[in-house]
């Protein structure tokens, strides 16, 4: 047989198979190597780095900052292109950059909503000129709130809780006014908070404990508090190791600064007022209310004040009074009232609370206890004997942004016995904080379920884990005031409460679910909120700001640039900020956050660069204000 030759087609196909073979593995090869490439390029790592570094600040603690790479962009910019190519509309003044000049000193203060000079515009009769009176749109500022010279970062808790720097609040008057009772003492550079009160002399924990032998404050019934007329917070600063967390407000009056001192201590407060309109929280929400000498008048106005109690406090919650007039045998002489007068107020009050169908549980000393029912079985009956206050016709009791006050008693939700409490039991404290609220169990909230709580609350703890590796301090201590400006069901919150922190849970007015109750109710607090308006508080009061997709809610309804303008006001030097939100609208943030002095930038989403939400880290610069510069 002839051989085959060398260059037949039979001799030529095993090198065509090796060929084929090998091309196949090289492009497979490329392929591979060229998506590595690209998701390297287009992933940021879990840690910031260079972009987001940690510095030691003067206080000695980690701070963010940002620095920018070599290009002069920063890294995220470099790596991927966070542009708008498909428009979509914004709400904001303009879309050219805009450089924010600082406000006068004089403004380091500025309160929008509770300004003094705007309030003595408003009727004095039941306090209403302490209200919230906001600015017109004409009358807003468009410049940037300075820090008082020589400011410093706040202790770290639960040092702050004790000790706050002189240079951040430059006010000595309480010092002067409350001597005697306690409050507050200057030594040197640094304020001290001795824990006192106009009640409590000796100091809030022994008050607190004096409370504790008449109500337990240790089992976990109680966790949610309102101390109306709160002082410096004392009250609720010494309330927080037994696990109670309290709401703290009081106006912006003649005791100069008193919720400022309170959040720079690293307690909940708000600027706040019973005047004639509801304050913010929904019905149901506080185990236990507080009046030390707050001086609210609880018999005048058909009771008015006392009725708004009523409303927010929990089936079976207390009400405590200290103060004029309770033991007024024994006061009445330090009071400069006569022993009639006093007796007169005391009768009023007890008959008050009476027709609320409330139960006096002890008075003894200096403090009078009172309960309110766990259900409205036996009040309803009881209206055939009392003719005020009726038990209101509307079912709409958590209305409280802008809502007048009634004189009628907020309605319980029905039952179906006389020993089930309306509205639905409570866990216990820590379980309740990850409980299905009754709210959502009963389906009083229209579109949540049990299934959408639960998962909610999955979301949120790998989120929160990511923000971990975002920014390690947050669960260090870096920061105590944190606030969510769009807080759902509290999912973020409760991720958090194992840690240093508390959160303001903001529910924004209009929000297509009243979810506050739901928060409420898991033991964490909050207040609703119109971010077109400014919020109810001091400037530099917050060390962290969490605003989960607020501006695509805001961006047809107002000018975004003064929510961020707000946000600015209320967050401390160095404090910190996580947008999240779509790229076009954290471009557009970050667009304008660059003229406020602010460092920031674009992260992917925790599920990797692929999906189109991203998170948006931001940092307030350090500076603060000079005596002779002008607006």
């Amino acid at each position: 047989m002839a051989k085959e030759q060398s260059g037949s087609p039979k001799a030529r196909q095993p090198v065509f198979q090796r060929m084929r073979v090998t091309l196949t593995i090289g492009v497979i090869g490329l392929c591979v190597a060229s998506y590595i490439l690209g998701a390297w390029q287009g992933t940021s790592t879990t840690s910031i780095h260079p972009s987001i570094i940690y510095t030691k600040s003067q206080c000695g603690e980690s701070i963010l900052r940002t620095s920018s790479n070599s290009s002069g962009r920063s890294s995220s910019d470099a790596r991927l292109d966070f542009q708008a190519h498909h428009q979509v509309s914004f709400n904001e003044s303009s879309l050219v950059a805009e450089k924010f000049p600082p406000c006068q000193l004089k403004y380091s203060e500025y309160t929008p909503c509770q300004d003094p000079r705007r309030a003595r515009k408003f009727p004095k009769t039941m306090m209403q000129y302490r209200e919230r009176h906001c600015p017109r749109k004409e009358e807003l500022f468009r410049c940037l709130i300075p820090a008082p010279p020589k400011y410093k970062n706040p202790f770290k808790w639960p040092q702050c809780r004790d000790f706050a720097w002189y240079d951040n609040i430059p006010h000595r008057e309480l010092s002067i006014e409350k001597a005697v009772q306690n409050w507050i003492q200057v030594e040197g550079k640094r304020f001290r908070f001795p824990g006192g009160g106009t009640m409590f002399p000796h100091g809030a924990d022994a008050y607190i404990d004096d409370i504790n032998a008449l109500i337990s404050l240790t089992d976990g019934n109680i966790r949610t508090a309102l101390d109306t007329g709160c002082g410096v917070a004392s009250w609720g600063a010494y309330l927080i190791k037994r696990n109670i967390i309290t709401m703290s407000f009081a106006p912006r009056d003649s005791h100069e600064a008193q919720v400022q001192f309170a959040l720079e201590r690293g307690v909940p407060a708000m600027i706040g007022v019973i005047s004639t309109e509801r304050i913010p929280y929904p019905a149901r929400s506080f185990d236990m209310a507080h009046c030390s000498r707050c001086l609210i008048p609880w018999n005048k106005f058909d009771g008015i004040y006392l009725i708004e109690v009523d409303r927010v406090l929990r089936p079976g919650g207390y009400w405590i009074l200290s103060g004029p007039p309770i033991h007024w045998k024994k006061y009445f002489k330090g009071w400069e009232r006569t022993e009639e007068d006093l007796k007169q107020e005391q009768d009023e009050i007890e008959d008050l609370a009476k027709r609320l169908c409330w139960k006096k549980v002890v008075e003894k000393d200096d403090l009078a206890i009172w309960q309110k029912p766990i259900n409205h079985i036996e009040c309803v009956n009881s209206r055939k004997i009392y003719e005020t206050p009726q038990i209101c016709k509307s079912n709409d009791v958590d209305s409280a942004w802008y809502k007048k006050m009634e004189t009628c008693i907020s309605p319980l939700p029905d039952v179906n016995s006389e020993d089930e409490v309306a509205g639905g039991a409570l866990e216990k404290w820590p379980k309740r904080a990850f409980a299905v609220p009754p709210r959502i169990s009963r389906g009083s909230v229209s579109g949540l379920t049990t299934e959408i709580f639960q998962e909610d609350n999955k979301v949120w703890a790998e989120r929160v884990d990511y923000y971990k590796k975002l920014i390690p301090p947050l669960t260090k201590g870096r920061y105590r005031n944190v606030m969510d400006m769009n807080a759902g069901m509290g999912g973020f919150a409760a991720a958090l409460m194992k840690y240093p922190l508390w959160v303001m849970n903001v529910v924004p007015s209009g929000s297509a679910h009243d979810t506050l109750g739901i928060i409420y109710e898991r033991g964490f607090i909050g207040t609703y909120q119109d971010w077109c308006e400014a919020f109810s508080t001091y400037p530099r009061t917050y060390d962290f700001i969490h605003a989960d997709k607020i501006f695509s809610f805001y961006q047809d309804r107002c000018d975004v640039t003064y929510i961020l303008l707000e946000m600015d006001r209320i967050l401390r030097p160095e404090g910190t900020v996580i947008f999240r939100d779509t790229v076009e609208v954290l471009v557009k943030i970050q667009s304008i956050t660059e003229g406020m002095r602010w460092k920031s930038q674009i992260m992917d989403h925790e599920s990797g660069p692929f999906n189109p939400e991203k998170i948006l880290v931001a940092v307030k610069t350090y500076w603060t204000g000079q005596p002779t510069q002008k607006q």
